[in-house]
This record gives C-alpha cells, structure tokens and sequence, in this order.
C-alpha cells in the first residue's frame, strides 16, 4: 500500500498579496538556498533553507497559514506536504515560487 503525502493548498503570487493586504497574517516561508536570495527575494518572508526545515520546526508558527516559496515551486510543495505531515495546518504551496512572483508582481 502507498502512502499519499498530505494534501496542501497552493495560492497564486496575487492571491498571496490580496490576502494580506485584507489583513490576513500569512507566514511567508522562503526554503530556497541562500545564494538564491540574491537574484530575487520577496520582502518579510522568511528564510529556512529546505535542508534546514526538520532541525528547525520549532521556529514556524502552529497559529497562522504557512505558505511556502521556492525558485518554481516543486520543493516548495515538497516542503509543504512535509509540514502538513508533522501537524502544521493550513499550509499552503506558492505556485510558480519567485518566478511566478516576479512575473505576476514585480520585485
């Protein structure tokens, strides 16, 4: 029998930003490597390498959405599933990642 991993949402870059900017307190989780974070960064996300994210659980919050970034969203997602599977609720995926967010919004 195989196991499914967690279903998790996904939100567009500009749903993202109509979000918050009704009020909502998303949590921007950025898992890219940090070499990364020089071409393109989204202002206020938060950075935990992916490789870093199962030492680091306790620094993410249990009382907000998480919604999780990467370059295109493949480990995002990956990451995503992973926190679902350890408790954390709502998570969300960013599709597309800083590409999609660079194309839909600018940075």
């Amino acid at each position: 029998m195989t196991v499914s991993p967690p279903a998790v949402g996904a939100i567009t870059p500009t749903e993202f930003r109509a979000r918050t900017g009704a009020g909502e307190p998303l949590y921007l989780l950025d898992v890219r490597e940090a070499a990364e974070l020089i071409a393109a960064s989204v202002p206020g996300a938060v950075h935990i390498p992916m490789g870093e994210i199962p030492a680091r659980l306790a620094e993410l919050p249990h009382d907000r959405e998480i919604v999780v970034l990467c370059h295109v969203g493949g480990r995002s997602l990956r990451v995503a599933q992973f926190l679902a599977a350890q408790g954390f609720q709502p998570v969300t995926n960013l599709s597309g990642g800083i590409v999609a967010w660079e194309q839909e919004l600018g940075l």
